[in-house]
């Protein structure tokens, strides 16, 4: 292509020069009262919003205050230029057409979602007011712009859906490629009520399944896994959606099965075997070479084949070996516990659900799943539902529950503005994931497992196992079993209402703290 200037030296006269903000040399966004902009300060100081210190008024403030270097509006400033939407008048950043980003996101929707009417598809409706109307329409200008990664080719599903391609059913969805692009816009369209409202890990399975099955070569083998799938591993899933919900680790532990039970197929076939004539001593054979994950993976399927007459019902399943990691002792959880409330350098999310944690040992699943209606202020008493009655605050844990939910993050993604989650996540209308928080705390020095054993069994040798199961929302059967471990001397503990109400029980240690 022909440039339209005629040498380097041209062009670098014409289009480059040293920005007046960050100093470096760039191409020129534009000519301000304080020098040239390139197009990343430009762009960074017409998106800065606030109360103009010059003229009192809110506005956008893109301009420097000479004497100070405040941020200043353009009036102030002395700007020749405006950055007033041409439509919609909001002063801003400026798209083709001198239109904002929110009313450049409409319009690329609008056309997007349109039916072949010029308007947009009725049954879409709720999924444009969805996404016209959320915080940062930069960030949905992005993600219709994106081609790779995790959410690629949004704009493209989008237009399918809008023409009406693309049947509005989950079955419909768990078929589309990409999966993650598919699955991001069916968690919008659940969030909006297009979609009835189904547990994501539970859609993620029934994705992932036809692959899986797809991908295996022996028809035989196939139907026995789809039969398995089916009649044994989604059943049960969808039977701890309808109760509670689905966690990433369950989520893992079906696609496991599914995959230990293709695995041992293979296994049989390759001894020349089926599963029809699997013997003893295949089963011995295969859990003598594996490890004791695998071993517990297989051992549904196992059962499941023996159950449904698929192989010999004299077949004898190894019992499953339970294994705990040590607690931490009762001086580290303290000191974890003031570390917690001390270091402003650990970011607040992690100070709060560690603390949860370590006070009221609860399982990060169940953590992220806490919603700030859950918080009970009660007067000057801070309340925390976890069971029932609800569990008592101290008063710097209260404190620094308050200023986290005062200060939440992923507040201004597309669909969490409102978010009720204690710790609001990145997806639409999810919060934060249980494995990534999980994470993150063992990068503080806070080992889950190790922190929930401690802090259980210190309040089972405070308080009788029925009182502390129904505050912490355990099962009895599991409080009974931890109390006999740890030696409790509640024994004797009649479960149910008593004359003297432990609603006022506090969790153990907290008054050291």
């Amino acid at each position: 292509m022909t440039r339209p200037y005629a040498t380097d030296e041209q062009y670098e006269r014409w289009f480059m020069a040293d920005c007046c903000r960050c100093g470096r040399r760039r191409h020129k966004a534009g000519t301000w009262p304080d020098g040239y902009v390139c197009r990343t300060c430009s762009d960074r100081a017409v998106r800065m919003r606030g109360t103009c210190p010059g003229c009192g008024q809110e506005r956008a403030l893109p301009g420097l205050c000479p004497e100070d270097g405040a941020a200043i509006c353009t009036t102030c400033a002395g700007f020749s230029q405006t950055f007033d939407c041409s439509r919609c008048g909001f002063e801003g950043k400026l798209l083709g057409g001198r239109l904002c980003e929110r009313c450049t996101f409409t319009d690329r929707l609008t056309a997007l979602l349109d039916d072949g009417t010029g308007r947009v598809r009725p049954a879409l409706v709720p999924l444009f007011d969805l996404l016209v109307t959320m915080d940062k329409p930069r960030s949905g200008l992005a993600w219709l712009d994106m081609r790779r990664g995790q959410l690629g080719n949004a704009s493209q599903l989008l237009q399918r859906l809008g023409l009406g391609e693309i049947p509005l059913t989950h079955d419909a969805f768990h078929e589309l490629q990409p999966w993650r692009a598919a699955s991001h816009l069916e968690e919008l369209l659940m969030a909006c009520g297009v979609l009835p409202a189904v547990d994501k890990h539970l859609c993620s399975f029934q994705r992932w399944l036809p692959g899986h099955l797809s991908d295996i070569a022996d028809p035989e083998h196939a139907k026995t896994i789809r039969l398995f799938a089916t009649w044994h591993v989604l059943p049960r899933l969808r039977a701890r959606a309808e109760r509670s919900h689905i966690t990433p680790s369950i989520r893992r532990f079906a696609g496991e099965q599914t995959k230990y039970a293709t695995a041992f197929l293979q296994w049989l076939s390759e001894r020349n075997s089926t599963l029809a004539s699997c013997g003893q001593i295949d089963i011995d054979a295969w859990f003598a070479e594996n490890t004791e994950h695998a071993r517990t993976c297989l051992r549904a399927f196992l059962n499941w084949a023996v159950q449904g007459r698929h192989c010999r019902r004299s077949l004898a399943i190894p019992a499953m070996k339970v294994s705990r990691r040590a607690a931490l002792s009762e001086d580290e959880r303290l000191a974890a516990l003031g570390r917690l409330l001390t270091d402003t350098e650990i970011p607040m999310r992690l100070r709060v659900a560690g603390v949860i944690v370590l006070l009221y040992a609860q399982p990060l699943s169940r953590v992220v799943r806490v919603t700030i209606d859950d918080v009970i202020c009660d007067g000057d008493a801070v309340l925390l539902r976890l069971g029932e009655p609800p569990s008592p605050v101290p008063a710097p844990v209260a404190t620094l529950l308050l200023e986290h939910i005062a200060n939440r993050g992923n507040m201004n993604t597309a669909t969490n503005p409102a978010s009720r989650w204690l710790f609001p996540g990145r997806r639409t209308g999810q919060p934060l994931g249980p494995n990534h928080l999980s994470a993150l705390l063992n990068k503080v020095g806070i080992p889950i497992a190790a922190a929930r054993g401690a802090a259980i069994r210190q309040q089972l040798l405070e308080l009788p196992a029925p009182v502390v199961a129904d505050a912490l929302g355990y099962h009895d059967k599991t409080t009974t079993r931890l109390r006999n471990e740890t030696g409790g001397t509640w024994s004797r503990y009649a479960p149910g209402d008593h004359a003297r109400s432990p609603a006022g029980w506090a969790p153990r240690g907290t008054g050291d703290l």
